[in-house]
């Protein structure tokens, strides 16, 4: 094919740089292939096979898909380069893995699409004995969430053990009550045949809504349907939910376990959680008078997920803790769907799933969706609230996810409410920063970049111009440091009034001027530092008094 006819092919089969794609040009393959770290082709490797699998395109100039073609190829040709691939890149499949050359007919310049796989079950791929995984338009190394996917995720791959039959359950296991429920939501997710559901038997119900196989009872019927006294029907699985009380030291004061079925069980939950109004302590020209502290919409949505996500073969229960000012709902198994910024910015469907088979009947009965945008949602609908975003845990085998019933910081609150602009992932990242929660350096310079934040890591806050647009400046200048020079002006100042100064007397003059994140110690070291500045590299002030006891006036130098 000529070199238009190329680009053209491109353009249509790898249109996009994503998860999955990767544009480079590699100028001299020679040294492109396994030479610096996160840079080279064998990092590419490892961070696409890491996630689903993929193409790395290469010959062809990043951004503008415009052909280069390969140079130097001496050192490695389309047959040899998978073997190479295999020897740098450990626990990469050679099955799948491929290289299409594609040679132009007009110009006779190459290119290489490398077709990789995805990693095997329970083995993340390495490049330079690093996991890689793809953020953006960047690798990182592969997350401690990611990480927990692919070491748990043979689970999901192997079997499915929500559609199973339950080969001795039969329909008086089901509650009737129970499949009204489910009767009544699944005539709302379809509404244009509500009333042919009418007609139906229970047992034509059950077959049409795909919540059993050609009428024999699946875990999931059981799960979501069945009578409580059923549940031995699961054998060691324990199908219930937990809601737990605690008071704000973690004190526990009440608690429940609700069993099958699950459809019920959910809502007696959600009607446990005591969801008061909650006045918000701000200007009330911009916000309501009063809101919910938690929207229902997100309840049930944590709900649901949990008990459609769960591992029911580890015999774990969904937990409901509920605080005075927030909400920890956890379920057993790792997160399969990738990491949750992943999810939110990818906004599609999950490729795996723990249990197809129940997270299918959920839809089915408008319990969840799988469109890929109900967590995406959750944060937008507490960002509309001007609430703090939800927070996940994803460690130890277990998904949590707390969501918050109050304002944390006012700032915050007020920079929500006056900057409309701001993007969804954005307000998320703040979200993390008034949480003093860790960020990668990217994101954080991507914030500073657009003036959102300012400060060193650890010690990072709201902008002056943010400050500026929400009537908070008093707090930016309290956490702004000011420049070293005004500091060291300061000091000289105070000592051409007084004509010495006492150490003592420098820590009153600049201890309230110094940022309100740093605690004593740094603020003692940032005033040994100006004094030496001053003393030993300047030359402008000397100690006139003893090491313990120092006096600082003018040097005669």
């Amino acid at each position: 094919m000529t070199k238009q006819e190329l680009q053209a092919y491109i353009q249509t089969n790898y249109p996009k740089e994503n998860e999955a794609c990767e544009w480079k040009e590699f100028k001299n393959l020679k040294h492109s292939v396994s030479g610096a770290r996160k840079e080279d082709i064998i990092s590419y490797i490892s961070a696409i096979a890491n996630m689903q699998g993929g193409n790395l395109v290469i010959g062809v100039e990043d951004g503008s898909l415009a052909i280069k073609g390969i140079q130097n190829l001496s050192a490695y040709t389309a047959e040899s380069l998978p073997r190479r691939l295999l020897e740098n890149c450990t626990n990469l499949s050679s099955e799948g893995l491929q290289i299409e050359e594609i040679i132009t007919s007009d110009t006779h310049q190459i290119v290489w699409i490398i077709h990789i796989p995805k990693h095997l079950p329970r083995k993340p791929v390495y490049a330079h004995k690093t996991a890689w995984q793809r953020k953006g338009d960047s690798l990182i190394e592969l997350t401690s969430e990611r990480e927990a996917v692919i070491l748990n995720e043979s689970i999901a791959v192997d079997t499915d053990w929500s559609a199973n039959i339950c080969k001795d359950a039969t329909f008086e296991d089901l509650s009737t009550e129970a499949i009204s429920v489910a009767r009544e939501e699944y005539k709302k997710k379809h509404s244009r045949i509500a009333e042919e559901v009418d007609d139906w038997s229970n047992k034509q119900f059950l077959n049409k809504a795909k919540l059993t196989i050609h009428s024999k009872i699946t875990n999931s019927t059981l799960l979501l349907l069945g009578k409580d006294e059923s549940s031995y029907l699961l054998g060691s699985s324990v199908p219930q939910l937990t809601w737990i009380l605690k008071d704000a030291d973690g004190m526990e004061q009440s608690y429940e376990h609700f069993g099958l079925p699950l459809i019920l069980s959910a809502k007696e939950v959600h009607d446990k959680i005591r969801n008061f109004k909650y006045r918000y302590m701000a200007d009330s020209t911009l916000f309501p008078e009063e809101v919910d502290k938690y929207d229902n919409w997100i309840l049930y949505e944590a709900l649901h997920n949990s008990i459609a996500h769960q591992d029911y073969e580890v015999a774990g229960r969904v937990n409901i803790v509920e605080f005075p000012d927030k909400l920890v709902i956890s379920n057993a198994g790792s997160f399969l769907a990738g990491d949750i910024q992943s999810i939110i910015e990818r906004d599609t469907p999950s490729e795996v799933y723990r249990n197809k088979f129940l997270c299918a009947c959920m839809v089915e009965i408008n319990m969840i969706d799988t469109i890929g945008s109900g967590i995406k949602r959750m944060f937008s609908i507490q960002k509309k609230r001007f609430f703090p975003m939800p927070d996940y845990k994803i460690a130890d085998n277990k998904v949590e996810v707390t969501i918050h019933g109050k304002i944390l910081d006012e700032k915050y609150t007020k920079l929500l409410s006056s900057n409309s602009e701001l993007s969804l992932m954005d307000v998320i990242f703040l979200d993390r920063i008034v949480k003093k929660q860790d960020l990668d350096k990217a994101i954080v310079s991507d914030l500073r970049v657009k003036g959102l934040i300012e400060g060193r890591k650890p010690h990072l806050y709201i902008s002056a111009k943010v400050a500026q647009a929400t009537g908070d400046k008093a707090s930016y200048t309290k956490n702004r440091a000011f420049d070293k020079q005004y500091y060291l002006d300061l000091i000289i100042k105070s000592i051409t009034e007084h004509g010495s100064m006492t150490r003592n007397d420098i820590n009153s003059l600049l201890w309230g001027k110094l940022p309100e994140y740093m605690d004593d110690t740094q603020k003692k070291n940032k005033i040994n530092n100006l004094i030496n500045e001053l003393s030993n590299k300047l030359k402008k002030i000397k100690n006139s008094g003893t090491n313990t006891s120092p006096i600082w006036e003018f040097s005669d130098v």
